[in-house]
């Protein structure tokens, strides 16, 4: 699987954040259509079959993307040396 740019699955994750907002809010035929492409369009980024999985899959790449900035941790220095 390519990884999405953080970039673009943080866009995604405020798309799906928002039009489940405002489907929650007043259900409407634009809220529904609206939730079902960010819930599709963040499956697709995140290679999951479900809303929840892509979720569940979103978290884990962004705790992946924070660990990646915070450099190699002590142990990894220790094993490097």
């Amino acid at each position: 699987m390519l990884l999405p740019a953080e970039k673009e699955l943080r866009a995604a994750l405020a798309r799906f954040a928002e039009a489940r907002i405002a489907h929650d809010v007043l259900p409407t035929g634009r809220t529904n259509s609206a939730l079902e492409h960010a819930t599709y369009t963040l499956c697709v980024i995140t290679d999951a079959p479900t809303a929840a999985d892509a979720l569940f899959a979103a978290d884990a790449l962004l705790q992946r993307y924070c660990a990646d900035r915070e450099g190699p941790t002590r142990e990894d220095r220790t094993l490097a040396a």
